[in-house]
């Protein structure tokens, strides 16, 4: 028989993944005021926050297997403090929603989709698209050749489209006042559009931001943040109370790089939704947000993209005041 072990040594067992787990829980709590070094990593972390279980769920396997009470605490309290942080999404929907439809009464559909620049079956991408019955589709990285394509099959149920650089935006409903949205000189890619819709005007962007590129000194967001900031400029100054921002940002959903937009949007929720990378998907990188709107949001099924297209509904709140004016 196995001697038993004194109760001192068992809690000494296992000290370093104790020490990790509950720095872990303190990241986690914390993460809105984690110093950032310059390079990038406290965006990466917030990228991966909802993967912060699966440290906890190493360390309940490591405690049992090895009898180590400290770090069955530790693990323990990661797991409280997960549960704290996301615990919502588990009581407002699935962790992760994936492919429903359109149902009646639902409000307006939206979906929004980075069709991926070298997609090589844009009429196929399309067609999965309108099969979630959307009365808006955003669409970002379209190219010039491949903007006929996609315009073929989109275009024959939702007649009103404008296009400005490589991001789209197709409507069931007519548009006004559609151009190109200027927040970052040196590319074409977000628009604004006023979309005359049963439940009112609305001001619809698109956007799809600078990306987040690995470089030999860390994570470069500048260019995004950049964007970022020059687009909640842009929001500033709308006039129409209701507003939808669909897009690609490049910055997961508990990034605090997205406080210039929800600061003044709120961010629609349906579980985690993750969008990227399609195969695998880690984060979420592609969004719905609104103002003066309800909405939620799941993902549909996979396309030739290496994203996975993000759908929503929004609704309007009960009527009060003016169309235009701020929120």
């Amino acid at each position: 028989m196995p001697r038993p072990v004194p109760p001192k040594a068992a809690w000494r067992r296992g000290r370093l993944p104790a020490g990790l787990g509950v720095l872990t829980a303190l990241a986690l709590a914390g993460h809105r005021r984690l110093p950032d070094p310059g390079i990038g990593l406290r965006s990466l972390w917030e990228s991966l926050l909802p993967w912060s279980a699966a440290p906890a769920v190493g360390l309940l396997l490591w405690a049992a297997v090895r009898r180590a009470p400290a770090v069955a605490v530790a693990a323990g309290a990661l797991a409280a403090v997960w549960a704290v942080q996301f615990g919502p999404l588990l009581v407002t929907g699935p962790l992760l929603v994936t492919g429903q439809g359109r149902q009646a009464g639902d409000g307006l559909t939206v979906v929004t989709h980075n069709v991926r620049a070298d997609n090589r079956d844009q009429a196929g991408t399309a067609r999965a698209l309108l099969a979630a019955h959307p009365d808006l589709v955003a669409l970002e990285e379209v190219t010039g050749p491949a903007w006929p394509a996609y315009q073929a099959v989109l275009g024959a149920e939702l007649p009103h489209h404008f296009r400005s650089g490589t991001v789209g935006l197709w409507s069931r409903y007519p548009l006004a006042e559609a151009g190109r949205l200027v927040i970052d000189p040196g590319w074409n890619r977000s628009l604004r559009a006023e979309v005359r819709s049963p439940i009112g005007p609305l001001a619809v962007y698109v956007a799809h931001l600078g990306s987040v590129r690995p470089t030999l000194t860390g994570f470069a967001t500048a260019h995004r943040d950049r964007d970022l900031a020059a687009l909640g400029r842009a929001l500033d100054a709308e006039p129409l109370r209701r507003v939808v921002l669909l897009g690609d940002l490049n910055a997961a959903t508990d990034d605090h790089a997205l406080a210039p937009l929800t600061e003044r949007l709120t961010p629609a929720r349906g579980g985690f939704g993750f969008t990227w990378p399609a195969a695998f998907p880690l984060a979420r990188i592609d969004h719905l947000l609104t103002r003066d709107l309800s909405a939620t949001t799941w993902t549909l099924p996979a396309t030739a993209s290496d994203h996975l297209p993000l759908a929503g509904t929004i609704r309007a709140p009960a009527p009060s005041g003016s169309d235009r004016g701020s929120p």
